[in-house]
């Protein structure tokens, strides 16, 4: 039935009919015309095959038009029967019984006068992914390898690796793996050539574990004979199949250098070819044959960059950032052979933030005393793009040029220069620069500080810029006259700044510039040590004491220690180890350089990020005392986020964490001067006191007697706590975060840690049951949870360790809040004797 002239203005539903009764009035007509042979019955046919498809395609079930469809199926028409061939595919796996009505024509048309229909009908009837039907591929797929037809014997090849994967016992039993390697190596057409070998390559390595044939075969494919028959048509392949090809012959290791040469004078061409891929692919392979010849290997540098420059600035944006991404490789493992080049490096107007990004890191790499100039006056007039995270990036660029040059004289001024500009990014960006600058170059301390001590502090409100200005001001305090007043109206308004990185550099910069100027921060210094001392943030806590201990003990050594001599920092760490760059390199000619990283941190389950427990609780993996396989980790995804807070964001979202010390720290009442002392510090006698530092900073030190301890409650624990991943799930949303700890590990503990398995066992031992885990080293991350023997409340617990920095972090939820400090230190105790004999 045709759909009414007049649309009503409300759209149907995309999971529904249009009309109530279409799915109905199809069958009906289906069924009219099935077998008709009328002139038009085509036609109508066509309509009605195009609405059945567009309403599988919407997700509408049409599952029950399966026989009319069948039925309808009887015409010599092509484009009837691909559709046919279409909606048979999608609905034979879900619906099995129905797919035996298709047996009988799909198997009529196999053996069809025109090549087309009979390579149609036997790519659908291998589409069928149906066990029980398998009996019924085998004849047709014979018959399809030894087609007249090349278009058959390819679908023919194609459909040999689908029964492999229905059934693997059919196909190795019908010998159709030796089928198809005769045909591999007699057949005239290349795209059959290039199937059978796809298809035989996924058999014998799937094969390969368990049967000595089938290694043997696959070793084969990498004889010399065989790779240099395929190289000798390669010519003659398709886009893909010349990929395939060079992606096989990669693996193939030559017998000598002259043998290296004649491959490579082969595929002298294929550097030129239209495709990216087949380029790509040539380039990786000419570059793994000369790995150990270096002079030919550099010679290979210099023959690859015209092709590989000439593809980037052609094609889409996203194939020029595929190849530009190979390009940057390429460029930081020798950037001295693309130092002449740059020019190909200027970012376009038109060029997507992506490319930008990706060509302001290439022009960073190849700057060298010849081309800087040139370099950085195009990276200073991109400062001023309208997309500001380039323009961030560019004025990166300069001060990484800066830092790897020795005449820095033009580069410096035009890093001042930028703060002239008076946009808040800009300046941000150059203060953290040019304290960098200073760091290597302190001889520049002189122009640099003069334009940056005419900076206002309430126009810088970025984290780090302001956080490098306050070093600046503490580093030159004697060279700015206004450094101490600028750093009293910060420590006024520390409770207002949200960084605790900056206010780790307010406390360091306030002593090293009461070393300088003591008369004018003697005030601002007992103010910070105060402020400090009662910040909730623990490393700002920490510092904050160790600087009024240090103080108290000795102010000539506290000068030494805060503020010693410093010697010019002469190299910057890498952001990238070389391991790594070595292993993208390793895996060129795949996303692991479009990601710039390698493949097992995005391919493996275990290293996909942070780890999270899955929506579908039936796919977490339980822990189980039998099994020693790693469990790999899932995702809980917190209402929070708090899983997905890094260090620095945590730090920036002003986290409260635990200040579980073994001494009370003095309290800071925001509205009085004085310190509100919990507790005495510990009394520390100096054979030569300076002077008493407590009447030095103004902070009239009182001593109170300190409370006594109280003894922890005792804690027992379920040894057989049962917990599905569901309530885990729930519990770990819902509650709040009890307690947030660092945990140094022991250095037995850390090397017993080589699995994530180790650690569940021992952790068993004491009660605390492992959910999920996961990880490689050094990276390890598990999900626990205990369970109080009396009134059953739970305990869980997140705890990421680190073996290279022997570091674990804790976070542990409660539902009994005032137990939690007692289980966090019973799960420390357990912790700290993981590898203890």
């Amino acid at each position: 039935m045709a759909p009414p002239a007049h649309q009503s203005h409300r759209s149907p539903s995309p999971s529904q009919p249009s009309g109530k009764g279409e799915v109905s009035d199809l069958k009906l007509q289906l069924r009219q015309l099935a077998g008709s042979r009328a002139p038009g019955a085509d036609d109508s046919k066509r309509e009605l095959f195009k609405k059945v498809i567009s309403y599988m395609t919407i997700g509408i079930d049409v599952s029950s038009l399966f026989s009319e469809m069948v039925m309808c199926s009887a015409t010599s028409d092509i484009v009837l029967k691909k559709m046919c061939y279409l909606y048979v595919s999608n609905y034979a796996k879900s619906n099995p019984d129905l797919a035996l009505l298709t047996i009988n024509f799909l198997q009529k048309d196999c053996k069809d006068e025109d090549p087309m229909i009979r390579g149609l009908a036997l790519r659908s009837l291998c589409s069928l992914r149906v066990a029980n039907l398998v009996e019924y591929l085998v004849e047709p797929l014979r018959s399809g390898l030894r087609d007249g037809s090349s278009y058959v014997r390819i679908i023919a090849a194609t459909g040999v690796l689908k029964l492999y994967h229905i059934s693997t016992s059919t196909c190795i039993d019908g010998d159709f793996p030796s089928l198809l390697k005769q045909l591999m190596l007699n057949d005239p057409d290349t795209q059959v050539v290039a199937n059978c070998l796809f298809a035989l390559q996924e058999i014998w390595s799937s094969e390969a574990s368990t049967s000595e044939e089938a290694s043997r075969e696959r070793d084969g494919l990498l004889s010399k004979p065989f790779i240099y028959y395929l190289l000798n048509r390669i010519k003659d392949f398709s886009e893909w199949a010349q990929c395939l090809v060079l992606e096989l012959v990669a693996k193939y290791i030559p017998f000598d250098s002259n043998e290296i040469f004649d491959i490579m004078n082969l595929l002298e061409d294929r550097l030129q070819h239209a495709n990216g891929a087949v380029v790509l692919a040539t380039i990786k392979l000419f570059l793994q044959l000369t790995l150990s010849m270096t002079d030919v290997h550099q010679q290979v540098y210099e023959r690859i960059k015209a092709p590989l420059l000439t593809l980037a600035s052609t094609g889409s944006q996203e194939q020029s950032y595929a190849v530009l991404a190979h390009l940057h490789l390429l460029v930081m493992r020798a950037p001295m052979l693309f130092s002449s080049d740059y020019k190909h490096f200027y970012c376009h107007y038109n060029e997507p933030s992506y490319v930008k990004k990706l060509k302001l890191e290439m022009l960073t790499a190849v700057a060298n005393e010849d081309n800087t100039y040139e370099i950085v006056t195009e990276l200073c007039e991109y400062a001023a793009n309208v997309d500001i995270p380039i323009a961030r990036e560019s004025i990166r660029a300069v001060g990484k040029i800066a830092l790897q040059q020795y005449d820095v004289n033009a580069i410096v001024d035009r890093l001042l220069q930028f703060l002239e500009m008076e946009k808040d990014y800009v300046t941000a960006e150059t203060l953290v620069l040019i304290k960098d600058l200073l760091r290597k170059y302190p001889q520049w301390s002189h122009d640099c500080i003069a334009v940056v001590g005419n900076i206002s502090s309430n126009n810088v409100q970025e984290p780090k810029a302001k956080a490098a200005l306050i070093w600046m001001l503490g580093e030159y305090a004697q060279d700015m006259a206004d450094a101490p007043y600028i750093l009293e109206s910060m420590i006024e308004n520390w409770e207002e700044e949200d960084s605790a990185e900056v206010r780790l550099h307010l406390l360091t910069a306030t002593m090293k510039c009461f070393f300088r100027r003591p008369s004018e921060t003697q005030k601002a210094l007992g103010a910070a040590v105060a402020a400090g001392i009662a910040d909730f943030h623990q490393d700002v806590h920490d510092r904050a004491l160790f600087y009024y201990r240090l103080l108290q003990h000795n102010v000539s050594v506290a000068e030494r220690v805060v503020n010693p001599p410093k010697q010019a920092v002469s190299v910057f760490a890498d952001t990238q180890s070389s391991e790594i760059n070595d292993r993208i390199f390793d895996e060129f000619n795949s996303l692991s350089v479009v990601y710039q990283k390698p493949s097992y941190l995005f391919t493996d389950k275990e290293h996909r990020g942070p780890f999270e427990f899955s929506e579908e609780v039936g796919h977490l993996s339980i822990q189980a005392p039998a099994t020693d396989n790693v469990i790999l980790a899932q995702r809980v995804e917190e209402n929070d986020k708090d899983l997905l807070l890094s260090t620095s964001q945590k730090e920036d979202a002003g986290a409260v964490s635990n200040n579980g010390s073994a001494y009370d720290a003095p309290l800071y009442d925001g509205s009085s001067s004085l310190l509100a002392v919990s507790s005495a510090p510990p009394s520390t006698s100096s054979s030569q006191p300076s002077f008493d530092i407590d009447d030095l900073l103004g902070l009239s030190l009182q001593p109170a007697p300190a409370p006594l301890p109280s003894s922890p409650p005792v804690l027992h624990l379920n040894a057989k706590a049962v917990l599905d991943p569901g309530t885990f799930q729930q519990k770990w949303r819902q509650l709040p975060i009890s307690l947030s700890q660092d945990f140094c590990m022991t250095p037995l503990g850390v090397a017993s840690l080589t699995t994530p398995q180790t650690l569940l066992n021992h952790m068993q031992g004491h009660s605390i049951q492992c959910i999920a885990s996961g990880g490689q080293a050094p990276n390890f991350k598990y999900f626990f949870f205990a369970q109080k023997v009396d009134d059953k409340s739970l305990y869980l617990v997140e705890c990421i360790i680190s073996t290279s920095s022997a570091k674990a972090q804790i976070k542990i939820k409660a539902d009994d809040q005032s137990t939690a400090q007692a289980f966090s230190d019973l799960f420390q105790s357990a912790l700290s004797k993981f590898g203890m004999p």
